[in-house]
């Protein structure tokens, strides 16, 4: 296990791949953590330096008093690449993962050379619906929420299987502060004019699926910043990397091997 001080929060880090190569930084969802990615690392392309971290409030990372807002975890993630002497490097987040990536584009232009913008938005939900799920977490505890979070977040083929519940008690056993913080910061969060003024190179990817990020809002999204591709996959929920890998390498690896190696 490695620890890195970023930003006053100590956060979990993770690498794979070459240590000499081309970095890819992985921001995971609301609720998980980095082993959301578990099963693409394998598939990604030799020669890419891939790290992976817990966000504050998630996995083994530190756990600061909430609310935060996305200016904090955006400052987390630059202080990361930055303490890790990795930028520019090419920023994969899925949700709220997403969220960060494009506010540190936006703020951090010098810290990413292109975006990966999976099952995300500029503006997810409204602050009415966070505050309420906060307040119920707070009334009845993260078990509470289990059963309608999977049904977002999974497609039915997998949402079947055993290994869903797996992904329930990570869910669970996520601190309620950390939860709670960044619902915050999503429900505070509209992005939509930084989003707008992106020019880098940028892949949106949705599920079909998807309970949380629907597909519209993700294509809208990226309708926002020229050029971008997007692409849904069939089948599958909030976490495509977790219910197909193998497609989600299919659609990411392209862009990776056409924006690391230049």
């Amino acid at each position: 296990m490695r620890a890195v001080n970023a930003n006053g929060v100590t956060l979990h880090v993770q690498e794979d791949g070459d240590s000499n190569g081309t970095p890819v930084v992985f921001a995971n969802s609301l609720g998980t953590d980095l082993r959301l990615w578990d099963a693409i690392i394998p598939l990604l392309p030799d020669g890419l330096r891939l790290v992976r971290y817990d966000k504050r409030g998630h996995g083994l990372s530190g756990c600061p008093e909430g609310p935060y807002t996305i200016d904090d975890l955006t400052a987390d993630a630059a202080a990361l690449i930055e303490g890790l002497d990795l930028g520019p490097v090419i920023f994969v987040g899925l949700s709220i993962g997403g969220m960060i990536g494009q506010s540190l584009a936006s703020r951090r232009p010098d810290l990413v050379r292109a975006l990966v913008l999976s099952n995300t938005a500029a503006r997810m939900g409204d602050p009415a619906t966070w505050e309420e799920r906060i307040t119920a977490i707070n009334e009845k505890g993260l078990a509470a929420m289990e059963k309608a979070v999977l049904d977002r977040w999974f497609g039915p083929t997998f949402r079947a299987t055993p290994e869903a519940a797996l992904w329930g008690a990570l869910l669970t056993r996520t601190p309620a502060v950390g939860y709670v913080g960044c619902c915050a910061a999503i429900a505070a969060a509209d992005l939509t004019n930084i989003t707008a003024g992106l020019r880098l190179p940028t892949l949106a990817i949705a599920g079909s699926h998807d309970g949380a990020s629907p597909p519209d809002l993700v294509v809208a999204t990226a309708a926002l910043i020229p050029s971008s591709q997007v692409h849904v996959i069939d089948g599958v929920g909030h976490l495509p990397c977790v219910e197909n890998p193998t497609a989600y390498a299919a659609v990411l690896n392209p862009f990776l091997k056409e924006h690391a190696y230049v």
